[in-house]
């Protein structure tokens, strides 16, 4: 019996450790941002990431991308900024998905909002969606679209070759190859020096990595 008991008690004790270890290291988001960042542009990043929940955008996008630039270091101002302008892109690529005639996934929101971040205009992303097959995601061929921009290519170049392809059925995993190919042929000699991130292989892998555009999308920030 006396055994029981203790056996009872030292549960409860690992029980109790394990939630006070785990309360000292909140896995909330917005408990972690707020820890990263200044109150007043927690406080405001916060606030655009809810606005964001509350129109059905990528909430939890906005929120590891906060974290991803906070952790790098990134100045406070420059993090509030580029959750702003990722907001906004994401509007935009939203409402341009359902102008083509969609109802966009998450991991179509953001990959839309990418190329709303690179300039590429509303309409284009909403005929792009028109005019592609209804029944596969438009996620990776997104993704894929802003990797052959990546490469210099110009963007109807890109949208239209993608498009292209789709048309023909080739798959995700197609497209990325192909597109990984000609991140190859297009790498210069002096690519480990001066070609950086604009010259590697892209890896979509949409449900797997953070689907936030890799740095601040280059649109006005959403007025305050």
């Amino acid at each position: 019996m006396e055994k029981t008991l203790m056996k009872r008690l030292l549960i409860a004790a690992t029980l109790m450790l394990a939630s006070a270890a785990s309360a000292q290291t909140p896995k909330d988001p917005s408990a972690r941002l707020r820890q990263v960042l200044p109150a007043k542009v927690a406080d405001h990043v916060l606030a655009t990431i809810a606005d964001a929940r509350s129109h059905s955008l990528p909430a939890k996008a906005l929120e590891q991308q906060a974290l991803r630039l906070a952790n790098k270091g990134t100045k406070p101002a420059e993090v509030e900024k580029s959750i702003d302008e990722s907001a906004e892109n994401m509007k935009k690529a939203k409402a341009a998905l359902e102008n083509g005639g969609r109802k966009p996934t998450s991991d179509e929101v953001v990959a839309g909002s990418q190329l709303i971040g690179r300039g590429v205009d509303g309409s284009k992303v909403s005929d792009f969606a028109k005019t592609a097959p209804h029944d596969r995601s438009l996620a990776v061929p997104l993704f894929v679209t802003g990797s052959l921009m990546n490469r210099g290519l110009k963007s109807d170049a890109a949208l239209a070759r993608v498009h292209a392809r789709l048309m023909q059925k080739a798959t995700d995993r197609q497209l990325t190859a192909e597109a990984n190919a000609t991140a190859s042929e297009k790498r210069p000699e002096t690519a480990n020096k001066e070609g950086g991130l604009a010259h590697r292989p892209v890896t979509p892998g949409v449900s797997n990595r953070p689907v936030t555009p890799p740095g601040p999308p280059a649109a006005a920030g959403r007025k305050r």
